[in-house]
C-alpha cells in the first residue's frame, strides 16, 4: 500500500516529472530503438527492470555506502542488472538481441537510472526509491512505445508485423531512420507540453 507521498511521486513520473518528456531525458535510446515496437517494448522491459532493481539495491545499501565513491558503486550495481538483462535476451531472445546489438549495454549509462539512484535512492527508504524506480521506467516505457508505434506504422505501414495501412500507401522511409525519432519525439513533447501540460489552456478550457 502506497504513501500519500509515494502515490504523488508515482504519478509525477508519469507525467509532470516524466523523464523522456519534461526532463527530456534517455534521448539515445528514444532515437535508436524506437524504429520497431517489438525492439522498443523488450528495451523498455529491460529498462524498467533495471531502474526499479537499481534502486531498491540502492537504497538498501545507501548507509554503507562512502560518499566518495558512490557513483561507481551506483554504476556497478547497474551493470550488473544490466549484464543479466543482456545474458537472459541472448539465451531467450537471441535475434532481438542481435537487433538491439549495443543499445541493450549503454543502458548503463542512461541518465533517467543515474539520476534516479542520485536523487531519491540514495536518500529514500527502499520502499519509495522501489516506487520512484519503477514508476519512471513506466513513464520512459510509455513515451518510447507510443513512438515505437507511430514510426513503425508510418516507416512500413504496419505494426509487430501485421500490416494496416493498405490501399497504396507509400512506407515514410525517414520515419525509420534516426531523423522521423527527431520529428516523433519533438512532435510528442510539442503536443504533451504545449496542450495537455500546459497551465494557461488548461484555465482555458
Amino acid at each position: 500500500m502506497m504513501t500519500t507521498k509515494q502515490w504523488s511521486l508515482f504519478k509525477e513520473n508519469l507525467g509532470t516529472q516524466n523523464p523522456v518528456f519534461v526532463q527530456v531525458l534517455g534521448i539515445c535510446s528514444t532515437l535508436a530503438v524506437t524504429n520497431v515496437l517489438k525492439n522498443t517494448l523488450v528495451m523498455c522491459l529491460g529498462l524498467i527492470f533495471v531502474t526499479a532493481l537499481s534502486n531498491l539495491t540502492l537504497s538498501l545499501l545507501r548507509a554503507w555506502i562512502p560518499p566518495r565513491i558512490r557513483m561507481m558503486v551506483e554504476v556497478l550495481v547497474i551493470a550488473c542488472l544490466v549484464m543479466l538483462v543482456d545474458i537472459y535476451l541472448k539465451a531467450y531472445a537471441p535475434a532481438i538481441s542481435r537487433q538491439l546489438g549495443p543499445y541493450v549495454g549503454l543502458i548503463i549509462t542512461n541518465c533517467i537510472i543515474m539520476g534516479r539512484a542520485e536523487a531519491v535512492a540514495l536518500t529514500s527508504p527502499p520502499k519509495t526509491a522501489l516506487i520512484d524506480g519503477l514508476s519512471s521506467g513506466i513513464g520512459y516505457a510509455y513515451v518510447l512505445l507510443i513512438i515505437a508505434a507511430v514510426r513503425e506504422l508510418l516507416g512500413t505501414g504496419g505494426i509487430w508485423g501485421v500490416t494496416l495501412l493498405g490501399g497504396g500507401w507509400q512506407n515514410w522511409t525517414i520515419m525509420v531512420m534516426a531523423p522521423g525519432g527527431f520529428f516523433v519525439l519533438a512532435l510528442f513533447i510539442w503536443i504533451v507540453k504545449g496542450w495537455i501540460l500546459n497551465p494557461a489552456r488548461k484555465a482555458q478550457a
